[in-house]
């Protein structure tokens, strides 16, 4: 099956997305969370990259970035993902794959759809019924931005988000908005406003990512 075309482009944002192996547990404990955090803010050090939210769930992760420059996207998310499985396997003797296989990137738009994904990111941890608030989940960038943590090596967002962000962020996505998001995932696709998707995939090659799934219906 042919690889499905990354579009990358200078200053563009990206949601990006990696699961567990056959969707198996990758952070079991405390200790395996903070080591891919601290690995996150070396990354951002080596390699700037623009990490606007993060959110690691015990079987998957989502990273929203901003590298100014196209092709360190790759150059950094190798690093993560080769500087983890190589760290892990030295820490617990394992052996195999962690991961599994290539991150997924979605471009998104740099408005509302920007907020929406960021969202939907750092409430994941609400979503899955792990915690009652995204305020009581210690391995997202929620408690950065929102000022708690310490931990400061996220960006500012380049625009501007509601005052009130964790009420925002707890507050349940529609089914509609849900929908939306799933439709970018699952095909790899833009996650915009329609003008902005169809010029976004025309102007990067992704025309692919845009169309429905499977065969055209019989007339």
């Amino acid at each position: 099956m042919p690889r499905i075309a990354r579009g990358i482009s200078d200053g563009a944002v990206y949601h990006l997305l990696n699961r567990g192996n056959a969707r198996q547990e990758v952070f079991h404990h405390d200790n395996d969370y903070q080591a891919f955090v601290n690995l996150l803010r070396e990354m951002d050090q080596r390699n700037p990259f623009g990490i606007l939210a993060y959110c690691l769930m015990p079987t998957h992760f989502h990273l929203v970035v901003r590298p100014e420059k196209a092709g360190d996207l790759h150059r950094g998310m190798q690093w993560l993902m080769t500087s983890h499985v190589r760290r892990q396997h030295a820490l617990d003797g394992g052996s195999g794959h962690i991961w599994q296989g290539r991150y997924k990137s979605f471009l998104i738009e740099q408005d509302d759809h920007l907020l929406m994904v960021l969202r939907y990111v750092e409430g994941n941890p609400v979503r899955a019924g792990l915690v009652s608030s995204a305020m009581d989940w210690p391995w997202s960038s929620h408690l950065q931005r929102v000022g708690v943590s310490r931990e400061l090596f996220i960006k500012d967002l380049p625009i501007d988000y509601p005052a009130q962000w964790s009420s925002y962020v707890n507050r349940p996505l529609s089914e509609g908005d849900l929908e939306e998001l799933h439709r970018s995932v699952s095909r790899h696709a833009p996650y915009g406003s329609p003008n902005w998707q169809t010029e976004t995939s025309q102007k990067l090659g992704l025309e692919s990512t845009m169309r429905p799934r499977g065969r055209p219906k019989k007339q």
